[in-house]
């Protein structure tokens, strides 16, 4: 290598032309679409689980938060109302990029909850999901969203 520095060396300059090739052949609409896409099926299948028909909380799903989701200062019966309304909510309105980053922040707060009271040594899973919705939360739902179109920040 010459005292140029390692941008000379042939494959660093490989290296840097297909990162750009990929940065450019990647636009920030389709990531935070895919991003979007992801957190919706994640909490909105989760809270698919918790009902039968369109909307009934299933008696196991109260019998869960009573028995294995505890969190503090709230009834277990209340939780599993907020807990699968989130859910449904929040997950409909991310995957159409309407409300993006007041969605991926209650999907934050509710992965807190989830991770700090529930299952605390899920951390790599419950992290994977804040990477997404912290960037949802920061950037918005990108140019393929409903917010986009209605000019909503």
């Amino acid at each position: 290598m010459s005292e140029q520095g390692f941008s000379t060396f042939a494959p660093a300059r490989l290296y840097g032309h297909t990162c750009r090739l990929v940065s450019q052949a990647i636009p920030d609409w389709a990531l935070t679409g895919v991003m979007r896409a992801a957190m919706a099926s994640t909490f909105f299948l989760s809270g698919r689980t918790k009902v039968e028909g369109l909307l009934t909380i299933k008696a196991s799903t109260f019998e869960l938060f009573r028995s294995e989701y505890h969190v503090p200062l709230l009834p277990p019966e209340l939780a599993a109302y907020m807990a699968t309304f989130a859910e449904h909510t929040f997950s409909a309105l991310l995957l159409l990029g309407l409300f993006t980053r007041l969605s991926a922040m209650g999907l934050i707060c509710m992965t807190a909850v989830i991770e700090v009271f529930v299952y605390p040594d899920a951390w790599p899973v419950h992290l994977t999901w804040a990477a997404s919705l912290l960037y949802l939360a920061a950037r918005g739902g990108g140019r393929a969203s409903l917010d986009h179109v209605l000019r909503i920040p």
